[in-house]
């Protein structure tokens, strides 16, 4: 008897060909979802994916080469100040592979109509700390902020810090951001200290300090200064003179000087801490005018996604 060949003749090709087409034709048709996940898991795109696939995409998602909280320190009054702020940063959104945080800090209402309209800025943006202390600029205020978090911000990311860096900021100082993250990829993660160092004409000077504009300290650091006896007990004073007293008498804080790329808004006379706008700027201070602000933009181009209307007309 012959024994049945493993080979199919060339009569049942196109048969077995047209099954296999037919069979893709109904896995298409009745199970996209399934042929649509990897492309899904694969791109960069921004759109939110189906539900079906949120959990599973999450799982895949690059953690962030760092996570930085900037505070900006505000009053509870200043509205139109935190609504500029929040255009501002809102227009720096889209910094790739790094979490920046920015939020509002204060102490505690003490008026009735901050807490309506206080509360209504919570619902809509979700961005401001209000910390249990007085209103005061000398007298503890800075310490309650980096004191404060630790506690605050405990399991808000899983079993990890929730933070690799935390900045305090004044709210008339323009940072940007694309360049803050490029300085911050290679810094290392722990005892960082980071800013622009008064005085500047001597910035070895033993007392030292980061001027107020807006400085970093690592998340170890944070830690330290919510367990330390040493910034308990020094909390009055000129607060960045005081942080920098606190790095320098634990024997804490490697220190990095950012000056030229931050600075003070250019105004006679010159000083080191001040100059004209620079590309690679980082930061610049004492914006305390819409029209600093409106021309500290201009330089940097802010506005470059407008697009032409009919229903408006900018000279």
């Amino acid at each position: 008897m012959k024994k049945p060949s493993l080979h199919s003749s060339p009569s049942t090709i196109p048969f077995i060909l047209l099954s296999a087409a037919l069979v893709a034709l109904i896995f298409f048709v009745v199970y996209p979802n399934e042929f649509r996940l990897q492309s899904i898991v694969t791109s960069r795109c921004g759109s939110r994916p189906p539900s079906s696939v949120a959990t599973f995409i999450e799982t895949v998602t690059p953690k962030p080469d760092f996570r930085l909280l900037m505070g900006i320190l505000s009053l509870p009054d200043s509205y139109e100040r935190r609504h500029l702020m929040r255009n501002v940063y809102a227009l720096q959104s889209n910094i790739t592979n790094a979490q920046i945080d920015v939020r509002f800090v204060f102490c505690n209402l003490t008026k009735e109509e901050q807490r309506v309209l206080v509360a209504m800025e919570i619902v809509l943006y979700d961005d401001i700390i209000i910390l249990d202390c007085g209103e005061n600029m000398d007298h503890g205020k800075t310490y309650a902020y980096f004191s404060s978090l630790p506690k605050m911000l405990e399991g808000s990311n899983g079993g990890d810090r929730p933070y690799d860096y935390v900045m305090k900021v004044d709210d008339d100082t323009y940072f940007r951001l694309h360049n803050l993250a490029e300085s911050l990829r290679k810094m290392p993660r722990e005892d960082v200290y980071y800013g622009l160092i008064n005085p500047c004409w001597i910035p070895q000077h033993k007392t030292n300090y980061m001027t107020g504009m807006g400085y970093l300290l690592s998340w170890d650091l944070v830690e330290w200064i919510a367990t330390s006896e040493l910034p308990r007990k020094n909390q009055v004073g000129p607060e960045d003179f005081q942080t920098g007293l606190w790095m320098r008498e634990g024997g804490r804080g490697k220190k990095f000087n950012m000056e030229p790329a931050m600075y003070d808004y250019m105004e006679e006379p010159r000083t080191c801490h001040r100059h004209e706008f620079i590309p690679d700027t980082i930061a610049v201070h004492k914006l305390k005018s819409h029209l600093r602000w409106a021309r500290t933009l201009n330089y940097f181009n802010v506005t470059a996604g407008l697009k032409p209307s009919k229903l408006y007309h900018i000279p």
